[in-house]
């Protein structure tokens, strides 16, 4: 454990609002990078550095890969016409004119859970790829893809960069699809948004629930939340009164993730989708 400094307690202030904090920390300077992460919506007109790319493709096959079974594979999308096609798409979908970091990043990246490759290598063995049948080996390769994406993301920050996942790409994922020519077992689990950040645009760094609502010791505490849920609550409104953003709460958002089908949008037929691409998830 360290001691903590000005700057880590503000930062720990920052995370967790006036809720219960942590006492133990051991602060290492990737620690301090990445409590200090947050969502970048907004994005300055900047190309991305040389290299950029590469250099997060670089951290991201650092990343942990299951079984070094590589499942995995990014589609950088940079062409601004493409880019524009995709964003339309999703804005008809969640029925808004338009998703401003989509249009202003240099770069939207399409991390996608990906075994096509193990079954193509697997039929040129003279064998069919039958394990492919089952939902662990789907589970597996999305696994893969995140792992990537977020060891990318820190990667992103380190250079200055900003990004936000957007699983809204899973509300188009047949569209989707067919714009960047998957083939069969590849699937997009996500995008990112990248670029730099627009520093008078940015948001602040947005609260998570204390350390009790989700950490459990040797055993689940099933109602172990329940104790800190008003807390936070209380950090979530003033995290966006501060950032003049509407209304709302975080028990409310639950409930509307949980029983609004406008919520789930597109991804009503992902299962469909999914299986059409190969994934027969038994």
């Amino acid at each position: 454990m360290t001691e903590l400094t000005h700057t880590h307690a503000d930062l720990l202030q920052q995370r967790y609002g006036n809720q219960l904090k942590p006492e133990k920390i051991i602060m290492t300077p990737v620690v301090e990078a990445m409590l200090r992460h947050k969502s970048v919506r907004t994005f300055l007109p900047d190309a991305l550095p040389e290299g950029a790319i590469e250099t997060l493709v670089a951290a991201a096959q650092s990343a942990s890969t299951s079984s070094a079974l590589n499942q995995w594979s990014l589609v950088a999308v940079t062409d601004v016409a493409l880019k524009n096609e995709i964003h339309d798409t999703v804005a008809r979908e969640v029925k808004v004119d338009r998703i401003p970091w989509i249009l202003e990043a240099p770069a939207l990246l399409l991390w996608v859970a990906d075994a096509s490759r193990s079954a193509g290598i697997t039929r040129d063995l003279g064998d069919e790829p039958l394990v492919l049948d089952y939902l662990d080996s789907f589970l597996m390769a999305s696994v893969d893809a995140s792992l990537a994406a977020q060891n990318a993301a820190l990667a992103a920050e380190s250079m200055g960069l900003g990004i936000v996942f957007l699983g809204v790409m899973r509300n188009i994922a047949k569209e989707l699809a067919t714009m960047i020519n998957l083939p069969d077992h590849a699937f997009v689990s996500f995008g990112m948004a990248l670029g730099r950040p627009d520093a008078e645009r940015t948001s602040a760094i947005r609260p998570r629930p204390a350390q009790p609502v989700v950490l459990h010791y040797n055993r689940y505490n099933q109602e172990g939340y329940c104790d800190y849920v008003e807390d936070y609550e209380q950090a979530v409104s003033e995290f966006r009164t501060q950032q003049n953003m509407a209304a709302k709460t975080w028990k409310g958002a639950l409930h509307n993730s949980m029983t609004s089908m406008q919520y789930l949008g597109g991804r009503k037929a992902l299962h469909e989708m999914v299986v059409e691409k190969g994934f027969k998830l038994l």
